[in-house]
């Protein structure tokens, strides 16, 4: 019996480079989903629906046995919902405001079949950010860069400075793509891992 196939439904080379780490052929499609946030939509609920509308979206244009892996994250803080921040000024404020909080991040995951079946799981992890000084700021978002990641910052980086703690199921949850609970969603689809 031959493998499913499997598309990883983002662009993003954090995911490309997580999902790599399980040892596992994949293609890669960009997902056609627009990712403006509902009004009064809440975190969690935005990131399960933009994981579903991308795993849906490229599994529509498969065909065969192939899952389509969608995955999104939204963070929270003080009710507010932070983006990726995509400039330096952003990246400065989102990190002004995180300074002294806990962030919530919801990882979202949808694995889908051009056929219609589904799997799907979400992921929170809260970071809890120390007091951060406006030069620390500064040097952080000078050195790193952060603007493609939401909260303006990389755990896998220098970021993991800015942390009192993180409180996690699942270390790589915060990078963008949970491999525990993926691996679980891929073992039900039928791929063989270890």
């Amino acid at each position: 019996m031959n493998a499913p196939r499997l598309v990883l439904a983002s662009t993003s080379r954090y995911r490309r480079e997580l999902l790599a780490r399980l040892g596992l052929a994949f293609e890669v499609a960009r997902p056609d989903v627009d990712e403006t946030p509902k009004a009064g939509e809440a975190p969690r609920a935005l990131a399960i629906r933009l994981a579903r509308a991308k795993a849906q979206a490229v599994a529509a244009q498969l065909s065969g046995d192939v899952w389509a892996l969608g995955s999104d994250q939204v963070a929270e803080v003080t009710g507010q919902t932070l983006g990726k921040p995509g400039s330096r000024s952003r990246a400065v404020q989102q990190l002004h405001t995180l300074s002294g909080n806990v962030a919530r991040f919801h990882t979202a995951l949808c694995l889908a079949h051009p056929d219609g079946r589904r799997f799907a799981a979400i992921d929170l992890t809260k970071v809890r950010v120390r007091g951060l000084a406006a030069a620390e700021i500064a040097r952080y978002v000078d050195s790193e860069r952060p603007f493609d990641c939401a909260g303006s910052f990389k755990s896998e980086g220098l970021g993991i400075t800015l942390f009192d703690a993180i409180e996690s199921r699942d270390p790589t949850a915060l990078v963008g793509l949970p491999l525990i609970v993926t691996a679980r969603l891929l073992r039900k689809a039928g791929f063989r891992l270890p």
